[in-house]
């Protein structure tokens, strides 16, 4: 009976590595499509006035693309000029000067990535005895993570009130 029971256990422990660990990884290794890059559109509409339309624009908009922000915006009761991409509003004018005070960098988002994929190829070399699935952007990141308690202590022996506090765990 004890042997029974052992063998069933390594078989499930043995069965259970066998997995691939996809579920857990950031990375995306296959060449089929991405069912998230496919959009619903706007159902087609035949225009008033085919002069009416504007020119074709390759890479732009088109008339039936949705918007989900414009949308959700809209719903919310708000105004739909906020969603177009580098508008700022004149209540957010303040601010956004505030922050651009010292200039922008226009390569942020490529010098940010190139810096996210040093930061999971350091991680990943470091890592080579790990067992098991592993989540490669929480491996990378764990160093940097907050921890709400110790943050909360901080601030109450601070003097600072925290009525919205993170529940203990």
């Amino acid at each position: 009976m004890r042997r029974g029971i052992i063998a069933l256990t390594i078989l499930t422990l043995a069965l259970a590595g066998c997995g691939n660990g996809k579920l857990s990884r950031i990375k995306n290794t296959s060449n089929g499509p991405d069912e998230f890059t496919v959009l619903p559109t706007n159902p087609l509409q035949t225009p008033d006035s085919y002069r009416a339309l504007p020119p074709p624009t390759p890479g732009g908009a088109n008339l039936v693309d949705t918007n989900p922000r414009a949308d959700g915006i809209i719903a919310l009761g708000g105004n739909p000029a906020a969603a177009v991409p580098g508008g700022v509003s004149g209540s957010n004018a303040g601010l956004v000067g505030y922050a651009q005070r010292h200039g922008t960098d226009p390569a942020i988002r490529q010098e940010l990535a190139y810096e996210d994929a040093e930061a999971r190829r350091r991680q990943g070399r470091a890592n080579l005895f790990n067992l098991g699935p592993n989540d490669d952007y929480n491996n990378a990141y764990k160093k940097q993570w907050l921890d709400a308690q110790s943050e909360q202590q901080r601030m109450q022996q601070s003097g600072i009130v925290t009525p919205s506090a993170p529940p203990a765990w």
